[in-house]
């Protein structure tokens, strides 16, 4: 299998989501996204900055309410988007993530950093409250935690980031690439069809009550048997054999 690698790859602008750069982010997950290929989607950035968010030169009073509302609508398709495609992704973060950029850390599957990386929510310093990113950080953090980060602008470091589960891994910066593609390679192992059908559950499932929940998950278990993969898994685990994976 394959991991795709995405860089956000305007540093001058502190790799902002603007309208071009979300339009390009939508067009890059969606590439070869159906190719049996394709395991894997890794988001970076070059720059000290990983991502600073929305572009505030297009939230500005030049434009009308059409265009402000076009902008977040696009980052919420995306923001949407990543964890309805039917292949892990991973965000690999070397350097500041702030509001939508946040948004963006907190929407991945995972998220490995760097030591130096930071995290913030810091729209409120600026009279525009970082909501369409609480949701994806409301959904990541503790509530009190989401909370003081939205409320203050106050940035995490990477260490209080995995300690409250906004990042799954925090390494030096020295060992990123090698800790990202580490994760990237081992997820390739495994089918492709089974790992769809377990990320699409899992974001189905975590917003249910825990009856609703373990009755879905009970149905998509019993579906994961009649899948090619499944059998051969099962069958590979009891002749002590590398399964053969269709995808």
């Amino acid at each position: 299998g394959s991991c795709s690698t995405i860089v956000l790859n305007n540093p001058r602008r502190r790799n902002a989501l603007s309208l071009p750069m979300l339009r390009c982010l939508r067009q890059d997950l969606l590439h070869d996204v159906k190719s049996r290929e394709l395991r894997v989607i890794v988001i970076a950035a070059e720059g000290p900055v990983f991502c600073s968010g929305h572009d505030l030169k297009e939230l500005s009073t030049e434009d009308d309410v059409k265009h402000h509302s076009q902008v977040f609508e696009l980052c919420a398709e995306v923001m949407t988007l990543i964890q309805k495609l039917p292949v892990p992704v991973i965000a690999k973060v070397n350097g500041l993530a702030t509001a939508a950029g946040c948004q963006l850390v907190a929407s991945c599957d995972i998220a490995v950093a760097s030591e130096k990386s930071k995290f913030a929510t810091p729209g409120v310093n600026i009279g525009l409250f970082c909501s369409t990113p609480a949701v994806a950080l409301g959904r990541s953090l503790p509530r009190k935690v989401a909370l003081e980060m939205l409320f203050t602008g106050e940035p995490l470091s990477a260490h209080e980031a995995l300690m409250h589960g906004l990042v799954s891994k925090v390494v030096p910066e020295d060992k990123l690439e090698e800790e990202t593609m580490k994760i990237s390679h081992k997820i390739c192992e495994s089918s492709k069809s089974v790992l769809a059908l377990g990320k699409a559950t899992f974001y189905r499932q975590i917003t249910q009550d825990l009856d609703t929940a373990y009755k879905m998950t009970t149905q998509v278990m019993v579906d994961n048997l009649t899948l090619r993969d499944g059998q051969e898994g099962i069958e590979a685990f009891i002749q002590k054999r590398k399964p053969v994976w269709t995808h």
